[in-house]
């Protein structure tokens, strides 16, 4: 069951929070969920730099508030704050209406698996053996505490004629427990071979039942937020 599921939806309901939190109606719901994909894809798009791993989206009657996670805050912010205005603006052209950011520095990005597949494909895009780079992603993982890391790449590895998969894995990795807090993440590197895919499984540890992962205990509690922001944002209705 593990390997035939998104491990994040196999544990929504359970562990996992919902990245999106909104009520909306049967005639809204179509427009506000595409909204919603425009604007994580326009965020990874045009400030991917900034090491972005988990964009939570919230809606008010009025507002939109877009939480996100990054791991390099300054790049995103700007000096000034001149980067995070311009963002700020996008975002309200793709809304259609006003929008609040709050921005979360995640404190130990060897423990977000988004951002450990970003670090292995950038390595692959500069052509380093990809043993050597999924052994020296592995190994910051481990030593920075995760209980369990399992990573797997599939493509032309080191410019073969034919596509192959590569999987390595250190510790525990239970992708059939619920209540195990296993995170996951991809990425994509576009090398002069081809696209090379990679994925990136780390376990953390167990959560207690009733509980939910807090992404916010766990990129460190810290927050920054832009001028005229405000910190989370009310809900609608029920969670969706």
């Amino acid at each position: 069951m593990g390997q035939k599921i998104h491990p994040t939806g196999y544990r929504l309901g359970t562990i996992e929070p919902w990245a999106s939190r909104w009520h909306g109606g049967k005639r809204e719901f179509k427009a506000l969920l595409l909204q919603d994909k425009n604007i994580r894809d326009h965020i990874r798009k045009e400030y991917g730099s900034a090491g972005i791993p988990r964009i939570e989206i919230e809606r008010t009657g009025e507002a939109v508030n877009v939480i996100i996670y990054t791991a390099r805050p300054g790049v995103l912010v700007g000096r000034k704050g001149v980067r995070i205005e311009q963002l700020k603006n996008e975002l309200q052209k793709i809304a259609g209406m006003t929008v609040h950011l709050t921005i979360h520095e995640v404190k130990r990005p060897e423990l977000s698996a988004p951002l450990v597949a970003e670090v292995i494909a950038d390595a692959l895009k500069r052509r380093m053996a990809f043993r050597r780079a999924i052994k020296k992603a592995i190994q910051t993982t481990m030593q920075a505490g995760a209980k369990g890391i399992k990573v797997e790449i599939n493509g032309r590895l080191g410019g073969a004629d034919m596509a192959r998969t590569a999987k390595e894995r250190e510790g525990r990795v239970p992708l059939s427990t619920l209540q195990a807090n296993v995170e996951y993440g991809t990425a994509a590197s576009r090398t002069t071979y081809g696209i090379i895919g990679v994925k990136v499984w780390i376990y953390k540890g167990d959560i207690e039942r009733g509980q939910k992962v807090n992404y916010r205990q766990a990129a460190g509690g810290g927050s920054r937020l832009e001028r005229g922001g405000r910190r989370g944002g009310g809900r609608r209705g029920g969670e969706r």
